[in-house]
Parts: structure tokens; sequence; C-alpha cells
């Protein structure tokens, strides 16, 4: 893996934007051991700029399991889709919360969740414990 140089002031932005949660999963960096990384949405070998238009905040699993990838198949259709980018689409239309479940409501949202791992049993397990302690899910009306 190339390491790229994103200027000082950049990875702030993209943390502050996102209010210190994973764009994919939501989890506060508060909520996880090892600290966030800042996500080319569209991997720079995919042309992707080192831009704030093209940077997101993502949790060490989802940026893990996502990689490079910006398309996958639809579970449910078997159609090539394009992967969530939290840079030109809003998360409440293609995922709901179902207790510790992240639901893809549209086929780039069963994309995402399946690509992503977002509902393996140890993040289920996990969002199930901070929804216990009333730390989960992050208000998203603003």
């Amino acid at each position: 893996m190339t390491r790229v140089h994103i200027p000082t002031e950049l990875p702030r932005l993209i943390v502050k934007r996102a209010r210190e949660r994973c764009e994919y999963c939501l989890l506060h960096q508060d909520e996880r051991p090892e600290n966030h990384q800042v996500d080319h949405v569209i991997a720079l070998k995919h042309r992707g700029q080192t831009n704030g238009e093209n940077l997101a905040l993502a949790c060490a699993l989802c940026n893990n399991a996502k990689g490079s990838d910006i398309a996958s198949i639809d579970p449910a259709t078997g159609e090539v889709v394009s992967l969530f980018n939290p840079r030109t689409q809003r998360w409440q239309a293609h995922f709901q919360l179902v207790g510790p479940e992240i639901v893809g409501l549209t086929p780039t949202g069963r994309a995402t969740v399946a690509v992503m791992q977002l509902n393996d049993e140890q993040r289920l397990i996990d969002r199930q414990s901070l929804i216990g302690a009333g730390l989960y899910p992050p208000d998203l009306s603003s």
C-alpha cells in the first residue's frame, strides 16, 4: 500500500466535518481502539483526488474492508452498483438502523453493507453494547 501525503489541515477538516464518526458505520472515534483513518472515497488508482471532495473519515474496519473498491454486486439483484459515497450521498437515503444492524435500503446500500461487512457478528455485538450505553446511534438530523 502506498502512503499518500495529505496536507496537515485536510485531515482536521475531514474529522470535523464527520463529527469524529466513521462516515460508513457511524461509530465515533472514541468507540474504536485504533484511530479512524482518512479514506479516499474514489481510490487514487481510480483517478480519485486527495482533496476534501474525495476524502471521508472511516474507522479502520470499514477502511480496510472497502480498500480501493468503488463498486460491487447488489446481493438482492446481482447488478453491479457503486458503493456508498459519503461526499455525494446521504447515509439515511441508503441505510437504516434496525437495532444494531445496518440495513441497506438501496442497491448501493446493500452492496456497501456486504463489501464492508457492516453486520459481521462482532460489529453487531459492539453496536448493541453502545446502544445499551446510549452512545449509538448518532443524531443524523443535521
